[in-house]
């Protein structure tokens, strides 16, 4: 009997054990993908944060340091102006009373995830590059203060601060396809963000499993949770919105205070200290004061004038609780009750369910002002009068969105709402008129001609769609463009004309005239509406604009083009992949896709580097998603799933990128057998690695 009761006694030690060494489990797959299982939400965020550092641990920790605002002081004089914008908006503060007003859930969760990071710093310090140890401790504060950098700098005020010299390139594409237009009769969705590859704007991909409940999706590094994903009843994403959520008001000074309302008032001032290091290592202290008015932070200080910018975001502290809410919902009535919260600042929302449901949502903080059309908004404004200073936000009810429309589809690719199907379901004029502009550039143009193009769409063909690298600038323009010339042209001209008559119209690898209309394109400047013979306009918003305004001037524009490229590469007809490259840890191959400005679907911005141009942003985490009986999903994250120098998925996923493949998103866990690299199983405060 007593020996009965021992091995009883060990067995139940055992087992405790084993399960307190299961409360989370990390199967890493082929790719550097995380699939954390946990069975409470502390263990499942703690995880979380222990795989983002093993990905990302120096770019967590130089990311948190430019976000406290004390970059200049760890790392040097070039991120001074950084940190003057972070003290200047007073974000130290505004964290430190988010912090104070979230919800308990999002603290825990928040808490959990930095947790988790610190913990693997202290596990794997060979993993971290001595000059960003400095950062470390992580704090939650550092989530809160990542959160404002990344949603006010980057996205709600990117275009007010014009710090982001890409802003145009920052931006997405999406399609919900319903039962209705479906092949299968399955609802169908495409993530498909644009960011610039690196710093802030990386993209972090994961899967968290709760309780058996999965949701796979990524997240920009220094989040917890998931921003765009999907689970198996329903999916989301998002694109950039033609949202003006940050104003800029210029101010008239008179004795030391500004002018409103025809009166004199004070600012309120604050004095700050921005700490630089210096080349010697010594760290020098440059105070500052900042002067704050009734139209917001004051952001220039002149002689008579100063310009204020007052700006959506700061009074969001649960915007990562939204996300997660999205992430766990199970149906649409639980996914909209999360969009409900209005924490997120920004972003459209694109929507598609297992209960064949599609959703689009012109989401975001949208000041409630007291007059104008958006074109009034999206200048400086004079700061004259306290009636345009805009102090709440239109509710849900009040924002344009769209479910189940008639066409059985929807698409954003950054463009106002009133073009999210055609024929048009949403009018302009049943919204105040400064949310947004009527306009439809080139690659929404495209977006939807496609899919007008397909009334019973498949999963494949949405493949197809993503990586389409056609240019439909060169549909509208090129007639015109090569029909001037002739025999008496210059010869270079003649020789362009017989390469782009050749030219597939798309930006492959191996296409054989793109870069010569790549430079052409770029002389002609495909956002100038005035260059085009036929203007865009309402009626026929994805055929116009069309063909060229002066015929003569363009030719110009591509026997100057056509001598720069034959000057370079000795030949007109000289590959896109032999100019655009894929390049990145040591990795080089050809790019397909080009700039968004020319119609293309597939976007991958090339910065120009001598001969050759690198693909800087552009397509991201690439998705798309069926929701039948099972999930069905590809997904691509093209420059991989770590920044770490010596990790193999720093640039992996090129060559799928260069070859315009995608990945099977191991989702279920009988789809991830066989196909993991190893597993972490946490035991107390750490992992233990086990092949």
């Amino acid at each position: 009997m007593k020996r009965l009761l021992s091995l009883l006694l060990l067995f139940a030690v055992f087992y405790c054990q084993e399960a307190h060494a299961q409360s989370a489990k990390i199967d890493w797959d082929e790719w550097g993908v995380p699939h954390i299982m946990a069975n409470n939400e502390k263990d499942l965020f703690f995880a979380q944060g222990w795989a983002e550092m093993q990905a990302h641990a120096n770019l967590v920790l130089q990311l948190y340091g430019a976000a406290r605002g004390k970059a200049a002081a760890y790392w040097g004089d070039k991120y001074e102006q950084s940190d003057m914008l972070v003290h200047s908006m007073n974000f130290s503060h505004i964290a430190h009373l988010q912090s104070k007003t979230q919800n308990q859930e999002l603290r825990q969760i928040i808490s959990s995830f930095i947790a988790g990071m610190n913990a693997y710093a202290k596990a794997h310090p060979e993993a971290i590059d001595s000059d960003k140890k400095i950062v470390l401790p992580i704090t939650p504060n550092d989530v809160n203060l990542q959160c404002l950098f990344v949603f006010v700098l980057r996205f709600t005020g990117g275009k007010e601060f014009g710090i982001i010299p890409d802003w145009q390139d920052m931006g997405s594409n999406a399609y919900a396809i319903g039962a209705k237009r479906s092949a299968s009769h399955n609802a169908m969705l495409v993530a498909n963000p644009h960011l610039p590859w690196g710093g802030e704007f990386t993209f972090f991909e994961s899967e968290l499993t709760l309780n058996g409940n999965a949701v796979y999706g990524a997240d920009l590094v220094g989040f917890p949770g998931v921003a765009i994903g999907f689970n198996q009843h329903l999916g989301w994403t998002h694109t950039d919105n033609t949202l003006d959520n940050a104003d800029s008001f210029e101010l008239t000074l008179k004795d030391g205070g500004y002018l409103m309302d025809g009166q004199k008032h004070e600012f309120t001032t604050r004095n700050d200290t921005v700490w630089v290091k210096q080349a010697d290592g010594k760290i020098l202290a440059k105070p500052v004061k900042f002067y704050n008015s009734a139209f917001g932070n004051v952001m220039k200080m002149g002689k008579s004038k100063a310009l204020a910018l007052k700006v959506a975001g700061t009074d969001s502290p649960n915007a990562l609780l939204e996300w997660w809410k999205m992430a766990t919902s199970r149906n649409f009535n639980e996914f909209e009750s999360a969009l409900k919260m209005q924490q997120l600042p920004f972003w459209n929302v694109l929507y598609a369910d297992d209960a064949h449901n599609i959703f689009y949502l012109f989401n975001g903080l949208v000041p409630k002002r007291p007059h104008g059309p958006y074109e009034y908004w999206d200048t400086i404004i004079d700061g004259d009068s306290s009636k345009k200073i805009w102090s709440s936000y239109l509710k849900y009810d009040e924002l344009p969105k769209l479910k189940n429309p008639a066409s059985g589809w929807l698409q954003n690719a950054n463009d106002p709402p009133w073009t999210v199907t055609l024929p048009r379901e949403l009018n302009q004029k049943d919204y105040p008129d400064y949310i947004a502009p009527d306009r439809m550039e080139l690659r929404p143009q495209r977006a939807a001609n496609m899919i007008l193009a397909d009334s019973s769409i498949t999963f494949e063909h949405l493949i197809d769609y993503k990586l389409s690298t056609h240019v439909e600038l060169a549909d509208r323009v090129l007639g015109d463009l090569l029909g001037g010339i002739d025999r008496t042209s210059s010869p270079i001209l003649q020789e362009a004309k017989q390469v782009l008559s050749k030219w597939d119209r798309n930006a492959e690898n191996d296409s054989k005239g793109m870069v010569l209309f790549y430079a052409w394109a770029m002389a002609f400047h495909p956002f100038n509406d005035y260059n085009y013979r036929v203007m865009w306009n309402h009626d026929q918003p994805n055929t116009t604009p069309m063909g060229l305004r002066d015929v003569k001037c363009c030719e110009g524009l591509l026997e100057h083009a056509a001598l720069q490229v034959k000057s370079v590469y000795g030949d007109l007809a000289v590959p896109w992949g032999t100019f655009s490259r894929l390049n990145r840890n040591g990795i080089d191959l050809p790019a397909n896709g080009t700039e968004s400005a020319l119609g293309v679907f597939r976007v991958a911005n090339p910065q120009v580097l001598g001969k050759t141009a690198n693909v800087v942003s552009g397509d991201s985490w690439v998705t798309i998603v069926e929701f039948g009986k099972r999930v069905k999903a590809k997904v691509l994250l093209g420059y991989g799933n770590s920044s770490q120098a010596n990790s193999p998925h720093n640039g992996d996923q090129l060559k799928l990128f260069s070859e315009k493949k995608l990945r099977d998103a191991w989702f279920y866990p009988e789809q991830l057998k066989g196909h993991i690299a190893y597993t972490e199983i946490k035991q107390g405060q750490t992992f233990i690695s086990s092949k």
